[in-house]
């Protein structure tokens, strides 16, 4: 589960959270990631946060499912995306086989280790056969509460032991940026694309 204080921190702060990252300049990683699909293709934006990433999508012509734990957070992105954001906790997803892309943007870095397994697991499944995944995680060895939510970071080796406990996917792309939120450069991140078996 999310924690509670996660869910918490962004139902209190869903404004500020959502004014701070709606206009920062995604279009590499967001390119990187759509590069893998077929035109016009399904994403399902996964904690989907402003919506910012929903809307680039849509302007792409992509077909979008856009998800959110966080209830105020789904009210913000549906006023931004114009299309409904649906309420979902991540251990809540049970499609199978709906997508060609799942965009995981420092969402699923927000559960505890055994969590993490197990949802990727149901994004694997609910991945059409070959489809890609896009996750990212606040870059080293942390894991617990910090500034008011869960996180568990991730470097090259511990996201390899990682991938050990799910057979159906593979890493297919790796690496590493700066934060690109004004103020926060210092601050690195793991970047990764996964591919279903």
């Amino acid at each position: 589960m999310l924690t509670k204080s996660t869910l918490t921190y962004y139902n209190q702060n869903a404004r500020p959270f959502a004014t701070s990252t709606v206009s920062v300049d995604f279009t590499a990683t967001q390119a990187r990631f759509t590069a893998h699909l077929p035109q016009g293709g399904t994403i399902l934006d996964f904690g989907c946060g402003s919506g910012r990433d929903t809307k680039h999508f849509l302007a792409q012509g992509f077909q979008v499912t856009a998800t959110d734990g966080s209830e105020e957070l789904c009210k913000l992105a549906s006023e931004y995306t114009g299309i409904p954001v649906k309420q979902m906790l991540f251990q809540e997803l049970d499609e199978v086989e709906q997508y060609d892309g799942i965009w995981a943007c420092s969402s699923i870095l927000h559960l505890p280790l055994e969590e993490l397994i197990s949802v990727l697991g149901k994004m694997s499944t609910a991945l059409k056969p070959h489809g890609i995944i896009y996750t990212s995680f606040k870059y080293g060895d942390f894991a617990g509460e910090r500034n008011g939510r869960y996180f568990t970071d991730m470097t090259e080796t511990t996201f390899a032991a990682l991938m050990q406990n799910i057979a159906s996917l593979e890493t297919e792309e790796q690496w590493i940026t700066s934060d690109v939120r004004p103020g926060r450069g210092e601050e690195k991140w793991l970047n990764v694309i996964l591919r279903k078996k």
